[in-house]
């Protein structure tokens, strides 16, 4: 669980190092940098755009022979937009980035908000 404000997205990335590195089966250090970038804008846009003041993040890492999963859940249930890409924009890239890095990306509601996830393969 990580507070939803901006630091949480650094917070998000060393948590998840940590379970990386705890793990027998390594992932070369390439995989390892997109599965921190798909963290960072999940966490991102969680705090931006999936929370309150006073809410939580939840960031869940789920490992497989062939994939890592990362999961953010947060308390509103409004789903993320993929924005057209426009270069006048500083912000709205972030989903973008996430496509591109992984296997496959979704949205699942739960009782209390969403779950926004992303696979990146091994």
């Amino acid at each position: 669980m990580f507070p939803a404000e901006p630091k949480s997205a650094a917070a998000a990335r060393a948590y998840v190092r940590e379970v990386l590195a705890a793990d027998d089966d390594r992932l070369d250090a390439a995989c390892v940098d997109d599965v921190l970038l798909v963290v960072s804008e999940l966490v991102t846009n969680a705090y931006r755009y999936g929370t309150e003041p006073g809410d939580s993040l939840l960031v869940v890492i789920v490992k497989s022979a062939d994939r890592v999963r990362v999961e953010v859940h947060d308390p509103v249930r409004r789903r993320p937009v993929l924005r057209e890409e426009a270069d006048e924009r500083v912000r709205g890239r972030g989903l973008h980035i996430v496509k591109a890095l992984a296997a496959c990306c979704g949205v699942e509601d739960r009782p209390l908000g969403k779950a926004v996830w992303a696979e990146v393969a091994r």
